[in-house]
């Protein structure tokens, strides 16, 4: 325990728009699993306390954390500063020691002139979790909150 992983993207939004698509059930099943998974949000309940669990399942039938297939986590929503920041204590479903224990994921909205800068930092991640695997999963949800958030831009 204690290592820390980052990442972070400059995304051409408003950091409304983002921070809506990180407390949005439908919107965090669609662009939050990595490439390679899919997710599917299973209780949601978004505010300081509440929590959100989310089963995601390895598309190319690679052995998962929680299950043959597939991780769970449960994610306790430890601060939400609208518009700036969500912190999030974060478990996976597992049996397994090296994924035990919580992991505290910060996700910050920073304003700048291209949109907005998101960054994340997980802290505390199981050993279990390799730093090149997380660094790959961190990157492609956020290139996917990208995308998600593109397709979906409504001028004005």
């Amino acid at each position: 325990m204690g290592r820390t992983d980052r990442s972070s993207k400059m995304i051409p939004a408003p950091r409304e728009r983002i921070y809506s698509a990180l407390l949005d059930p439908v919107a965090l099943q669609t662009w939050l699993p990595p490439d390679g998974m899919r997710g599917h949000v299973l209780e949601f309940d978004a505010r300081p306390g509440g929590a959100f669990r989310m089963e995601l399942t390895y598309l190319d039938g690679s052995k998962g954390k929680s299950s043959e297939h597939s991780d769970v986590t449960e994610a306790t929503f430890i601060e939400l500063r609208p518009d700036e920041r969500i912190v999030q204590s974060v478990v996976f479903d597992s049996d397994d020691p090296a994924f035990s224990g919580a992991m505290t994921m910060t996700w910050s909205l920073l304003s700048a002139r291209e949109g907005t800068l998101v960054e994340v930092r997980a802290d505390d991640v199981p050993s279990g979790i390799s730093p090149q695997d997380h660094a790959a999963g961190l990157t492609s949800s956020l290139n996917n909150l990208a995308e998600y958030l593109a397709a979906r831009h409504h001028p004005g």
